[in-house]
């Protein structure tokens, strides 16, 4: 018996030791999304006509890119925007799941003409953030924009893919 315990011994503390190692440390790759200009889109006044804004904007226009979105993004600059074209008008719900930046969200009818807004959404959040009204058309921008160009219900955009 004595002679089993001498030889296991070192069996034992060979596992021990093995079991103590620190694991490897596995490395994730990510790659930046960069935003690619596929179009330039205007904000018109209601009333005026007159333009409000002008902005480069990233095109979502097929299933992967609209759930998609602006995930995985750190930021956007203030002069550009992601416009989601979708086939049909109904109530659109957008959340902000692995979204790193707060947005302003702007819904926008089959006229193109603003509907509803869902104003600083905040990153990681992912409630759903519905239109008050059907929308055709989903703009997305920088959080604050739609107030700092005061924008308002009824005015209507103006777009041209490149």
């Amino acid at each position: 018996m004595k002679f089993l315990k001498v030889r296991l011994l070192p069996i034992f503390i060979l596992t021990l030791v093995m079991s103590c190692k620190e694991s490897e440390q596995k490395t994730i790759k990510t790659t930046t999304v960069e935003f690619k200009k596929e179009g330039s889109l205007q904000i018109l006044q209601k009333e005026t006509d007159s333009l409000l804004i002008q902005l480069d904007i990233e095109i979502a226009d097929n299933e992967y890119e609209t759930s998609t979105g602006l995930m995985y993004r750190s930021s956007m600059e203030p002069e550009q925007g992601m416009l989601f074209i979708f086939d049909d008008v109904a109530i659109r719900s957008f959340y902000m799941k692995n979204t790193e930046f707060p947005l302003d969200i702007i819904f926008l009818d089959e006229e193109k003409r603003i509907v509803s807004f869902q104003k600083n959404a905040r990153p990681f959040n992912e409630n759903g953030l519905t239109s008050k009204l059907p929308a055709k058309y989903v703009l997305e921008v920088n959080a604050n924009l739609a107030d700092k160009w005061s924008l308002g219900l009824g005015d209507r955009m103006a777009f041209e893919k490149i």
